[in-house]
């Protein structure tokens, strides 16, 4: 019986996955990205005390996000109607906005694997991550109001 109830929970999970909305899977790495990295905004500026394993602890999450964004699957032909701010560039430059895409978890993760010991050398890291974000929102996203 167990063995049953496990083998129908594993195809109801299947089948969820399959109807997975890749807008709103996006917004959700998204607004994920923009938390952990807002909090890293907020040591960069000295609103935050500089902590060095929470600030790991944030570049690895950041890592772990960038990693989990995979193009093809969160943008697939189609999924640009809807509730979305992703401009139709993407779709037109799909291999600019991967590359785009690629820079920035380097970036990330170069930045983790450094493990910056002070707020300056966090700074430096810092700035190219969000150099990325800025670029890739100024290229392939469509500005709100």
């Amino acid at each position: 019986m167990r063995k049953l109830i496990l083998a129908i929970s594993m195809l109801a999970l299947a089948g969820s996955a399959a109807f997975a909305d890749p807008v709103l899977d996006r917004q959700a790495l998204m607004k994920e990205r923009g938390k952990i990295v807002g909090g890293l905004n907020k040591v960069v500026k000295g609103e935050e005390p500089y902590d060095a394993a929470a600030v790991l602890s944030a570049l690895q999450a950041l890592q772990a996000n960038a990693e989990k964004f995979d193009v093809a699957t969160l943008f697939p032909a189609g999924s640009d109607d809807g509730d979305t701010t992703a401009a139709p560039k993407i779709w037109q430059d799909m291999p600019g906005f991967k590359a785009a895409e690629d820079k920035y978890l380097a970036d990330v993760k170069a930045a983790a694997s450094a493990a910056p010991a002070d707020v300056d050398a966090l700074k430096g890291q810092f700035g190219a991550i969000a150099a990325n974000c800025g670029a890739c929102h100024q290229n392939f996203r469509i500005k709100k109001g």
